[in-house]
């Protein structure tokens, strides 16, 4: 039980009403949370997120999150960056992990891996101002890291004109890479990329690589690496492994802040 005096005041969030207040019901036996809830929907969620007393937010994930879901977190985060969220899932893998951290996620527990005392210790250790993660779930954040940044290419009317590869390649042509280095860069064949480069050619109305750098220029936007699903990282130790939290400090919520 945490030791603290004052109430750690959480927001217990799930889409199916039997397993929300189940969760309720468990939480409040422990004297040290605070316990509110609301369903998944997005009306609800802001409304909760606008009471002032609320330090941790628990959002239970449906079996795939789709990136509407993803959206919705990234506006909570927005909306209030102060409030830590935890993301409940049954499973996960390397595409979920990772968006769920860019949406501003402090941890992703898994009901299947871990018993509920550990979700306690979870809620404690993300408002202590740590991350709650395992070290697979760090080595799927550490493949987003070392991943191609991308170069969005947006029209007048701020509409993305390219696809998340493409993108990736646009920002590569823009340091300069030759279609041979891109090639290596992304694991693809100099064909391939012959052909990414072509198809960006007719999105954008160009023909040149020196007019994409300079189109890149002026309608550009450079963000960070991210999971783009079909990529193709190194592999991981098969065995299983435990759960660890680690500070803030060592920077794993990449693009959250």
């Amino acid at each position: 039980m945490c030791a603290s005096s004052s109430p750690v005041h959480v927001l217990v969030a799930d889409s199916t009403q039997m397993q929300r207040q189940l969760l309720v019901a468990a939480l409040r036996r422990r004297r040290e949370f605070n316990v509110r809830f609301c369903s998944m929907r997005p009306e609800d969620l802001s409304h909760a997120f606008a009471e002032v007393n609320l330090d941790v937010a628990l959002l239970t994930a449906e079996s795939e999150l789709t990136w509407q879901g993803m959206a919705s977190i990234r506006r909570l985060h927005h909306l209030r960056p102060d409030v830590r969220k935890v993301l409940l899932v049954e499973s996960y893998d390397r595409e979920l992990i990772a968006n769920a951290f860019r949406s501003g996620v402090r941890g992703v527990f898994c009901f299947t891996e871990l018993p509920f005392r550990m979700l306690c210790k979870c809620v404690q250790r993300v408002v202590a101002g740590e991350i709650w993660a395992n070290n697979q779930q760090v080595q799927y954040l550490a493949d987003v890291v070392s991943q191609v940044p991308s170069l969005r290419v947006v029209n007048t009317q701020g509409s993305h004109l390219l696809t998340g590869r493409e993108e990736q390649v646009v920002a590569l042509v823009a340091e300069g890479l030759s279609n041979r280095d891109i090639s290596a860069e992304l694991r693809l064949s100099e064909h391939t990329v012959k052909k990414y480069l072509f198809r960006i050619f007719d999105k954008l109305g160009i023909s040149t690589r020196v007019e994409l750098v300079l189109y890149a220029m002026n309608h550009g936007d450079t963000r960070g690496a991210e999971w783009l699903p079909g990529l193709k990282p190194s592999a991981l130790p098969a065995k299983k492994m435990g759960v660890v939290s680690y500070p803030v400090s060592a920077h794993l919520s990449h693009g959250s802040d």
